[in-house]
């Protein structure tokens, strides 16, 4: 296995391309592989590949619509109006697609497989989670184990978001040297919007507020700066 490369799991969002930008400050060689799950939003395959390509690294779809299809949500299934906010009484909200994680992960490691890689790089944040049981650094961990225990492989996977708020996360996007890509040319609005979005649903609302709070950091800093 290449210990050089590494395989972003890869969905055009703000969150997977701040990560696509990490890895290929990580890693020689660097592979995108996006999913076709039969989301609402599939145009945010296009936005990935066109900004894998500007990153110039490899990019792959899997079509895999079968995750789409194995339960209700509001991400899959249009007759399901989405919750702006976990219901009382919910564990998450409807936005949670059932077992996503656990798939894309899965198939990743299989694709890089293939290719000498044992480096997997997701998005995924316990701090600002939404409620999605998938992205907490306990499964993580847990799945780590377990794919190296089913293809007796030594990946590893990297969670550079575990630990960071959306104001930190756009810190790490400027710090890179992107924040301006992500700002305008990622899609993460489940409403299919770009950029900044439609405004209102959780997800944009989530980047909204995590990205004011840091231009509103960063300008005090700057100020700071000037006044000594």
């Amino acid at each position: 296995m290449n210990k050089d490369s590494a395989l972003v799991v890869f969905s055009g969002g703000q969150d997977s391309t701040t990560c696509l930008f990490w890895a290929k400050r990580k890693f020689k060689k660097v592979y995108a592989l996006s999913f076709r799950y039969s989301q609402k939003h599939e145009r945010e395959v296009d936005l990935a590949r066109a900004i894998a390509g500007k990153a110039d690294v490899d990019f792959g779809v899997m079509d895999v619509p079968l995750i789409g299809q194995l339960g209700h949500n509001a991400l899959t299934d249009s007759s399901v109006p989405m919750d702006e906010r976990i219901p009382d009484g919910a564990v998450c909200p409807n936005t949670f697609v059932p077992g996503r994680n656990l798939f894309f992960l899965s198939m990743s490691a299989v694709y890089a497989r293939e290719r000498g890689v044992n480096h997997l790089v997701t998005g995924v944040s316990q701090t600002d989670f939404s409620g999605y049981p998938d992205c907490r650094d306990s499964f993580i961990k847990s799945l780590n184990v377990t794919l190296n225990l089913a293809m007796d492989e030594q990946f590893v996977i990297h969670t550079p978001l575990m630990w960071l708020d959306k104001a930190e996360t756009w810190a790490l996007a400027d710090e890179l040297g992107v924040l301006d890509l992500v700002r305008h040319e990622t899609l993460t609005c489940y409403n299919g919007i770009p950029g900044d979005g439609c405004g209102h649903c959780p997800a944009c609302r989530l980047r909204r507020e995590g990205l004011e709070k840091y231009l509103l950091t960063k300008d005090e800093k700057l100020r700071m700066k000037n006044y000594e």
